[in-house]
């Protein structure tokens, strides 16, 4: 499971807004784990205004 941490550390540095592709593509470059590119891709394909919303994005799924 991946942890909201590991979002975050694979989230530095990127600039907002970012969409999907460009947050999957920064990850990947950060060293992001098997686990948190799964989680990136699996998330809206919209534009994100910052981490807080893309973890929310990864673990509000109800």
């Amino acid at each position: 499971m991946v942890s909201p941490i590991d979002i975050q550390k694979a989230l530095g540095g990127m600039d907002y807004p970012a969409g999907k592709d460009d947050i999957v593509e920064h990850a990947e470059g950060k060293g992001g784990g098997k686990e948190v590119l799964e989680a990136l891709q699996g998330i809206e394909d919209r534009e994100y205004e910052g981490p807080s919303g893309v973890s929310a994005a990864v673990f509000d799924k109800s």
